[in-house]
């Protein structure tokens, strides 16, 4: 039944376009949407747009760092590995242990409101009990372990059939939007400026959440092992990804505030986008947009699977975790005991969900919770983007800008909003972020004990493995024949 080869993985499974696709399903635009407008509205008003773009920027730095690393060490681990083999295994571990956290947490924010779309579809009465959309919110999420379970093709079967009908669904109410009876007057620049937030803390908080929006295009890099060319192939099609989701963010929030306005948005909850569809297309365009919606939460549950239980295959595959779960299905390639552990985590989660309160309750306190997650572990991301290509960023301006001062930037303003919100949020928010991250420091220590290899790693040098491949790749020194002003091998 099992496999216990080095890799496991079956590789050159994905092409360019694939991974694009899971890229933009990985950040769940409709679901996005749906689920954190009403949360990013409450927190910063009008300027939810100007949170988006501000947020969109440093981002950039954090996909930058991500295609760079990933050309010098291709790993199912992604951020766990690079920021263990640059700056301290201690650090890479929690890297990784945070993309864990935040992904299960995910199962449950991610899953109720699927269960809550699809009674909305047939009784708009029985989605506003918890327990019913959990039922089939849980109902849901055991379809796509299935589907997860069966390979990365498979999946990637799946996502391109959702996620080409949700972009459609989109596109079709974004023109709708645009041709809105005085969507054009009631549009205001000021909402892309810094005016509306209520200072310091307002803004990081605005960001943190926004974070969570953008999460998701990272599973590029989890899906290395499994991609043809991926060294290129993970970064650039997280790069489009990225573009793409953000145009979409975008241009729906300003369609909220234009059509809406903030205080409905706010009050909407889950139910935001109908009331936009509502209001666009009358009669049947809400409902539309719930499909969406579903398609899309259905979506981002099987990309956020794939993340987690291929960053708990490298854990066990390295023993930083259970040794178990680095093993492989024979016949599907696929961390069969991970998405197994997995599976049963989040079912326990699902039953503890029916007791904390209603669903915009569990999913306004998640939200947070995961944003902090995410802030940190993207963080350490793009510092050891910068420590890795040390010895290359004075070979040019572009090295520099995009390999240093990007990354750093972009890095420094994750870890900013993460410190900065920590005041802002409630008490749960903080509690579960901050316990969660402190909860990875048990395996952590009981695994170094142990002596796991992991622990003492040959460190990644960008440098090093660019001479190794080409001596001539490194800066100051051009590649037999090439022209002035051709890029370097470590251009992203």
């Amino acid at each position: 039944m099992r496999s216990s080869t080095p890799r496991g993985l079956q590789p050159n499974v994905l092409g360019t376009g694939d991974t694009i696709v899971m890229a933009v399903a990985g950040s769940a635009p409709a679901y996005s949407l749906a689920a954190t407008t009403a949360v990013l509205v409450g927190a910063v008003g009008h300027a939810a747009p100007a949170a988006l773009l501000y947020c969109a920027v440093p981002m950039l730095g954090i996909v930058l760092a991500f295609g760079r690393l990933g050309r010098i060490d291709v790993n199912a681990g992604a951020g766990y590995s690079w920021v263990g083999r640059t700056l301290h295994p201690f650090l890479g571990f929690l890297c990784g242990w945070a993309l864990v956290v935040a992904a299960t947490l995910f199962m449950v924010a991610g899953s109720l409101p699927v269960g809550q779309l699809t009674l909305a579809l047939f009784d708009p009465a029985l989605a506003t009990a918890t327990g019913p959309a959990t039922a089939v919110g849980a109902g849901w999420f055991l379809l796509m372990l299935l589907v997860v379970l069966g390979g990365a093709r498979l999946t990637v079967r799946a996502q391109l059939l959702l996620t080409a009908v949700e972009l459609l669904i989109l596109l079709l109410f974004l023109a709708g939007a645009l041709l809105h009876r005085g969507a054009a007057a009631a549009f205001d620049w000021s909402w892309l400026g810094l005016g509306h937030f209520d200072g310091v803390s307002g803004f990081a908080s605005g960001a943190l959440i926004a974070a969570f929006y953008y999460w998701g295009w990272d599973v590029t890099s989890n899906l290395s092992e499994e991609t043809r060319d991926s060294r290129r192939t993970a970064g650039l099609a997280a790069l489009v990804g990225l573009g793409v989701v953000f145009l979409l963010f975008e241009a729906f929030t300003i369609s909220v505030n234009v059509i809406l306005g903030a205080g409905e948005a706010a009050s909407g909850g889950a139910n935001v986008l109908a009331l936009l569809g509502d209001a666009i297309w009358p009669g049947g365009g809400g409902k539309l947009l719930v499909l969406a919606v579903l398609l899309s939460t259905v979506a981002t549950l099987e990309t956020t699977l794939i993340q987690v239980t291929r960053s708990l295959f490298a854990m066990g595959r390295d023993r930083t975790m259970p040794a178990a779960l680095g093993t492989v299905h024979r016949r599907w390639n696929t961390p069969w005991v991970a998405i197994a552990v997995v599976g049963a985590v989040a079912l326990a989660l699902f039953a503890a969900a029916t007791a904390l309160g209603s669903v915009g309750d569990i999913l306004r306190a998640a939200v947070h919770a995961m944003g902090l997650q995410i802030a940190f572990y993207y963080g350490l991301a793009g510092i050891a983007a910068v420590v890795a290509y040390r010895g290359v960023l004075l070979g040019s301006v572009r090295e520099f800008l995009l390999g240093g001062v990007w990354p750093v930037l972009g890095a420094a303003f994750m870890f900013w909003i993460f410190f900065e919100s920590l005041g802002e949020l409630s008490g749960t928010s903080v509690a579960v972020g901050l316990g969660g991250l402190g909860a990875g420091l048990v395996p952590m220590l009981w695994y170094w004990r142990r002596g796991s290899a992991y622990y003492r790693p040959a460190r990644l040098d960008a440098a090093r493995a660019l001479a190794a491949a080409d001596p001539y790749a490194v800066p100051g020194q051009r590649r037999g024949g090439a022209a002035a002003g051709e890029p370097l091998a470590t251009d992203f």
